[in-house]
Parts: structure tokens; sequence; C-alpha cells
């Protein structure tokens, strides 16, 4: 059998993965990053079972002190540092190398790419067949009729084939003229410099036109134009570049190619690195590659490939037909346009999938009955109704690291899926091979939910939530837009009337949107007191004109900030007008996998950001109103629930008393810190106490509290010191909950929820910093944001078991809206502020506020 050498560049490979794959997407519970490994070994395994090569090995770079940095000291200087994320990995890639049975090389002084090229021409001389996998195309000079290098083009998943036919397809030129090539063009990434005015093009034209550089050069003087000149003045770094990317065949090395013979992975070594690496789904990978002690090799057990499944194409009816017969589960994935259902996939298993062109879905979407597993599956069901959902790949991943953005299907399935392919040649492949792999991640996202204790929280409050946020979606808010087009007049009116103000106010016209023209004003024409100096001269954010304007009091100051203040109103009321649907109502998308800590964000609009301390902000809620057929909106919220939860997790029996007590809190605890009677607390004694009691759980420090309070550090501190004198068990948790996260990676809230901070280990103090705010905020927040939850099923359950026709609308924060028909006004608020306080058994039991009105504003409490 004749020899087959697959070739790797370890470095160029590992950090293709390492980039290809989000860092926050792979991690163990401990912290560890795992992108670069488990991109590495998903592409080992890609290769192995493609190529089929009979000997394999692995070149890594030592350092950037090679030959060539001697040559050129700024070889590769332009290279930022090697991510701490990236480096914590390399051991663990030495590692895997090995577990796999396959030999590695590192030669001192020389690069990855020298060592490929040595073994490659020993190969080539014992008639072998060479496969180079790496991201340098300065490897492309050793393509020949025996040696191909496999390029990667996106990621590590997605090779081009370079032989020699494609480098000339590619460049117009052969492999061995590549180095002169490259050698004219320069190479930013590794600071080699180009000619000036010459670009990829014109390098090209005078290899193919001279053959070689070599005679390129020999006739430099006939080259004409700026570029000969600029060809001429670069000689020196033209032959300097051309060194360099020379790779070298002759590193030393002690190799036998025989001994590079590839047996197979050990299972017996391989097992318990993924499971050190939580590598759940790439122990059934390794059957498709040859194992040690099998003594075969086994075929990938499903073809990848849309046009090899089992059905095809099914119009709707077909489908329905099909679901009437099966029993079981089904697997769904969708395409939306513009929130409409454009064509869909449905499987019943690995193997039976079906694909539908169409904008209906049958029966079956909506019946309870029938199983369903999909992804994101609260946009179909807002668009569509589709109910029945009882795995939601989304919201189990989110579960699982909930710090993590990138939640696609695509990235789930790199990380928790099968191997299916993931670059897709169709959306309609996409759509089939998704479906097919939604069986895998539901079975490796409920044995991770398990494991984690989080599968209560996933079945019990998270999926029937997705469910209720769709029909909350579905329903929308009715608006009074004439009100809102009124208010968008009014402040564009008072921005154009700001804006003259301002200009009267400096004696010319300047554009009050532009940082540059009011450092200008403020600081060379009026000479103002600086503010913090930045890159562009000095800071004219909202914070220091608020500051210049109380050192100054200058008119301009207060108009700028007038405009700043109406622009955003205004922008705000014409996002909720572009909003407005056809049935007169605002359907926001509640975002429930983004928040870290488990509340849900809204987007489009993003009801949440609604100003509701100012006269201003309130007159936007009040365009929010009760639709026909219903006679208002009822708004119940918690009283200071975080300050309740902050109570129930540190046992403070001082705080626990304050809450008996019914007396205001801030006041009560005001007290308890200044030694006087609660009556007795003035209301600047008050909003010190109140901003240290919330501050706290935000991990305030007494710099932080100084700078809101507006007092020196020292007497913030003696504040600080003061509170937890008299509220030890306060002090006590929140020193306990940060250590104790940093013992197992996480924090948890009162359901469990899992909130992973690597950055508590982190070197760097102000990243470690970050997360020991973050570590006191999760619980407090994190618990708060179950709780709404826990309350709004219990809320929606009742109305359905009382038959009620009022509805949930709206979860704003700590706050519910109902829109409430007529006659069920008493009863409605009555089930409210019951379920709501209901919730959870907090030591500091719960407080519900609520208040009935026509719009929003109006049944403000």
């Amino acid at each position: 059998m004749s020899k087959r050498l697959l070739l790797i560049d370890g470095h160029s490979m590992a950090y293709r993965a390492f980039y290809a794959l989000p860092a926050e997407n792979f991690t163990t519970a401990s912290g560890q990053h795992t992108n670069a490994i488990y991109g590495f070994a998903t592409m080992l395994l890609s290769l192995l079972s493609s190529e089929k090569p009979t000997h394999v090995a692995v070149a890594f770079d030592v350092s950037r002190k090679t030959f060539r940095s001697e040559i050129f000291p700024e070889y590769k200087a332009n290279r930022a540092k090697t991510p701490d994320e990236f480096r914590s990995q390399m051991s663990y890639l030495h590692e895997l190398v090995s577990a796999f049975g396959i030999t590695q090389f590192e030669v001192e002084g020389y690069e990855a790419d020298d060592v490929i090229a040595t073994i490659t021409k020993r190969a080539e001389k014992e008639g072998a067949e060479v496969f180079i996998c790496t991201g340098d195309r300065d490897s492309f000079q050793l393509v020949n009729d025996k040696t191909t290098v496999l390029y990667p083009k996106r990621g590590v998943s997605d090779l081009a084939r370079m032989t020699p036919d494609a480098v000339q397809e590619k460049y117009g030129m052969s492999p061995t003229q590549y180095p002169d090539f490259a050698a004219l063009r320069g190479d930013p990434s590794d600071n080699l410099p180009s000619i000036p005015g010459v670009g990829e093009k014109t390098a090209a034209k005078w290899v193919v036109e001279y053959g070689s550089l070599q005679e390129l050069l020999s006739n430099v003087d006939k080259v004409g134009g700026k570029v000969g000149q600029s060809l001429r003045d670069s000689i020196d770094n033209v032959i300097r570049n051309r060194e360099l990317t020379q790779l070298v065949a002759e590193v030393p090395l002690d190799l036998n190619i025989d001994a590079l013979a590839w047996s197979g992975v050990d299972e017996n070594l391989t097992n318990p690195l993924f499971d050190r690496l939580e590598f759940k789904t790439l122990k059934d990978r390794m059957k498709q590659i040859l194992l040690k002690g099998t003594g075969k090799s086994l075929e990938p057990e499903f073809a990848l490939f849309a046009e090899e499944l089992s059905e095809g194409v099914l119009t709707p009816g077909e489908l329905d037909a099909k679901i009437a017969k099966h029993k079981g589960e089904i697997a769904i994935t969708f395409s939306l346009d513009d929130e409409k259902l454009h064509r869909y996939a449905v499987a019943f298993s690995k193997e039976d999938i079906f694909l539908v062109h169409s904008s209906t879905m049958g029966d079956w979407a909506t019946d309870v009955s029938i199983p369903k597993i999909a992804h994101d599956a609260k946009s179909l069901a807002r668009s569509n109704g589709l109910a029945g959902v009882e795995f939601d790949t989304s919201l189990a991943a989110y579960l699982v690291n909930p710090g993590v953005r990138a939640q696609e299907l695509k990235d789930l399935q790199e990380r928790w899926g099968d191997g299916s392919a993931i670059n897709f040649s169709s959306p309609e492949q996409e759509l089939l091979t998704s479906a097919r792999a939604l069986f895998t991640l539901r079975d490796s996202l409920t044995r991770e939910l398990k494991e984690r204790g989080l599968w209560n929280l996933f079945i019990d409050m998270e999926l029937p939530i997705a469910a209720l946020l769709a029909k909350m979606e579905a329903l929308g808010i009715a608006v009074d837009k004439k009100e809102l087009d009124k208010l968008a007049a009014y402040f564009e009116g008072e921005v154009s009337r700001e804006t003259k103000a301002a200009h009267d106010a400096v004696g010319h016209e300047f554009n009050v949107a532009s940082p540059k023209q009011l450092q200008v004003v403020l600081f060379d024409e009026l000479k103002l007191p600086k503010t913090k100096k930045i890159k562009t001269g000095y800071t004219t954010d909202a914070e220091s004109l608020d500051w210049l304007h109380q050192k100054s009091g200058h008119p301009v100051l207060t108009s700028l900030l007038r405009i700043r203040e109406t622009k955003k109103l205004g922008t705000t009321v014409e996002g909720l007008i572009a909003e407005i649907a056809k049935d007169g109502r605002i359907h926001t998308h509640f975002q429930q996998t983004v928040a870290a800590t488990g509340r849900l964000s809204s987007t489009g609009p993003n009801l949440q950001n609604i100003p509701v301390r100012t006269e201003e902000g309130r007159t936007i809620r009040n365009c929010f109103i009760a639709g026909k057929g219903y006679v208002g909106l009822l708004t119940a919220d918690y009283s200071q629930i975080e300050m309740r939860i902050m109570a129930h997790l540190s046992h403070d029996e001082k705080l626990l008393k304050a809450f008996e007590s019914g007396e205001d809190l801030h006041a009560r605890i005001a007290g308890e810190i200044f030694g006087v009677k609660a009556h007795d607390v003035d209301p600047e004694m008050r909003r010190q106490i109140k901003a240290m009691s919330y501050g706290l759980a935000y991990g305030l420090s007494s710099y932080g509290l100084s700078a809101q309070l507006d007092i020196s550090p020292p007497a913030a501190q003696d504040l600080m010191d003061k509170y937890f004198e008299r509220f030890g068990g306060i002090r006590d948790y929140l020193k306990v909950v940060v250590e104790d996260a940093r013992k197992v990676g996480y924090t948890e809230t009162i359901m469990g929820r899992r909130r992973y901070l690597p950055d508590l280990m982190h070197d760097n103090r102000q990243r470690r910093e970050v997360a020991e705010r973050m570590a006191l905020n999760a619980p407090i927040q994190g618990s708060a944001a179950d709780i709404i939850k826990l309350a709004m099923l219990k809320v929606q359950a009742a109305i359905e078991k009382e038959k009620l026709a009022s509805r949930l609308l709206l979860q704003i924060h700590d706050e519910l809206i109902v829109e409430v028909v007529k006659g069920e006004e008493e009863q409605i608020t009555a089930l409210v502020k019951r379920e709501m306080g209901a919730a959870y058994p907090l030591r500091a039991p719960l407080d519900v506020s609520a208040g009935l009105g026509l719009t929003w504003h109006e049944a403000a409490h």
C-alpha cells in the first residue's frame, strides 16, 4: 500500500480554531478555555476520516525567535502578544496530539513550516503522497504532483486543495514561482515590507513576465514607470523577503518516515482527556476513524448532504399525512423572512427528514400532544403558534453557559453536535442537516443540564416561560399614535429651540453633535475647566458636561444638556412609532437568552428603556393604552425585591427585622447607622443609605460611593464601616459569596441558575475585580429574575384556571402589565397581587404594589 502522509502545522491550525470558535463558548466548569483544542480535535477527526492517511505528524513552533528573526529583527514583530486564553490551551494541544497516536516535532530556531518542508522532501523521495494542512501560504512553494496543501478558507473546516493546477488558477503562476511573488508582494502578517505602489497584480505580472525574481532583478533597469523606480528603491527589502519566505528543507531531524506510521487513536488516552475538557460528543465521533483494538475503520454513520437524505421535498399536506402516522417526537428547523415562515424541515429521526417550502404548517404545529424539539422555538410560536415544544436547544445551551453570546444553531453544532457539516452548500441543506442534528444536541444538552443541576429550571421555568412570552409578544400592547406623533414633534421643537439658545450663548453657530467642535467652543473659546483627557482632546460626554455645568453654570451647557436629554426622548418616541403594527399595537421581542443573570430584555422596541423618573418620560408611558374591548391596564410590581433577596440570602437579623417592622426601609436602616430614630432621619441620610444598600449588591467600592454621594473617599469608607458594623450578616455574605464562587467557578441563584465567572482566577487585577462584582450581583439580580418569571407563570395559570378574559401583556423588570376587561377589575387585581406575592417564600416576604388606569402611566402606583 502506498504511503499517504498527513502533515499538520500545529500552531497555525490551532490559532485558526481559536479565532473561528468564540472563546466564551468553550469553557469548562473550572473556567479553562477549550475552543482551540476543540476546533483542532474536530479538524483532526475530519482530516483522518477524509484523507485516510497511513502516516501522520504535527509540527509546532517553539518560539518567535528563529533564524529569520536573527536575519531581520522586525520579522513578525508586529504580531500581538499571544492571548492568555490561547496559551493556556497549548499543553492540552500537545496532550491531544499524543493521545491521537501522532508524532509531533518542535525544533528550536526553526518554524513549523520548515519542519514540514524537511519531512515533505524526505517523504517524496520515498514515493509518499503528502498532504500538508496549514494556514501559511508560504507552504504553496512545496506543492507538486506528490504534495497537496490543504489551506483553510474559513475556520478549520473549509479547506481548499492547493494542487499545482489550483495554484496556477488562483495566482497565474506555478508553485515554484510563488515565493518570488511573495517576496515582491510583502506580507503584513509577518511584517515583511511591501514595495510602495506595487500590489498583488503588479507583483504577479512581473513574475509571469520575467519567469522568476532573479530574472526580474537582472532586468530591473528595464522596468518602467513609478512602480519600476519603487522596485529599484526596494531591492534590498525584496531580496531579504525572498530569503525569509524560502522554507528550509534541511532542518536537523532524527527522522525515519516509517516511524510516522499511524495506527489509530487510543481511547484509553483520549477519553480521560475529553472528560477533563468536557468534550461530550467527541467520543462518539471517534467511531468514524480507526480505533486501536477494533481492527477496522468505521464509515460515518450518516451522509451529511441533503441529496442523500431519505425523502426530499414534500408539500404541507404530504408532511401532515406522514406526521399523522408518526408516533413520538419530531425535530423542526425553520427559516423566517421578516418574521414570516419561509421554509421548514421536520425530522422523525436522524434518517427520516423532510423539507417543506411553505409559509403554512398543519394542525400538528399547534398540537401539544406531539412533542417537538426546536431551536429558538419562541420565534415560530410567536408567528405561527408552534406549541408542544419539549426541548429548545437555544434555551438549554443558554442555561448551560449563560455568559455566551454566540448561541446560534451552528455554534451549538460546533460545541455539542455530532460532527454534521456546518458549512452548508444551500439553505435547504442547512435546514435538513440541522433538523437531524437536533436529536444529538438534545441528548448532549440534556446530559449537561442534569449534570449541572439545571434540568428542573429548564423544564419548570425556561420552557414554559418561552411559550408564555410568545403569547405575550403576539398580543402586543395598544398605543395612542396621535399622542406619540405630538410628542415627537414636541421633542424635535425642543432640540431646535435649545440649539439656537446654545448658538446665542456662544455668539456663533456650531454643530452641537460634534465632539470636536464642542471641544473648541468649550475649552478653547470659553476657556472652561478641562474635563477628562482622551485621545482626541477632552471628553464631552453627558457626565462631563453635567460636571462642567455644576462648575461653571454657563448657559451653553444648560442648552447642551437639554438637547441631549430631549434628543434621547425623541429617538425613543420615533422608535416606538416605527414599531406600531397594523393592529395599532406594539409587539416587542423578549430576549430570553441574552442577559447572563437570567433577566429578560426587550427589543424591537426596547420597552424597558422608557424613562419613568422624569415627567417627560412619564408622558411617553401615557401613550400606552388599553386596547379596544378593554377598560384599562393593571400594573403590579415588587417593592424593594433586591433588598429582600439580600436579606434572604444573608440571613441578616437586623435587615429582616427592618422588613418585618413595615417602616420605611431606608429610613430604618439609616436610623440604625446614624444612631437616631427612624422618624428623625433626614432626606440626605436616607439618600446616602439607600445608595449604599443598593450599591453593595453591585460591588460598590468606597471610591465609587464617594463619587456617587459627592463625599470624600475616607468619609465614604467610614460610612461603609458603620454599615457593616450594624449589618454584619450582609458583610459576611458578600465576602463568602465571592470566595465560594472562586472555589467552584460560578454563582447560583435561589433556583440554581448558574453564572460562570472564569475571570475570578485571572492574573489581571482589573478583570478579576470585574468578575468579583459580577459574583456579588448575579445571585441577587438573577434571583429577582427567577422570582418574576415564577410570578408570570403563576399569574397566567390563575387567569386560565379562573377563566378570566383579562390578559398578561408585558414584563418590564420587576413589573407586570395586564390588559383588563370590564367587570374583572377587582378580581384580576387580587389575583395578580396574590400570585406575585406567593411566587417564592423569601425570609423577607415579597410585597406587591398594584394600580389600575386607562394608560400605563395612570396605572402607576
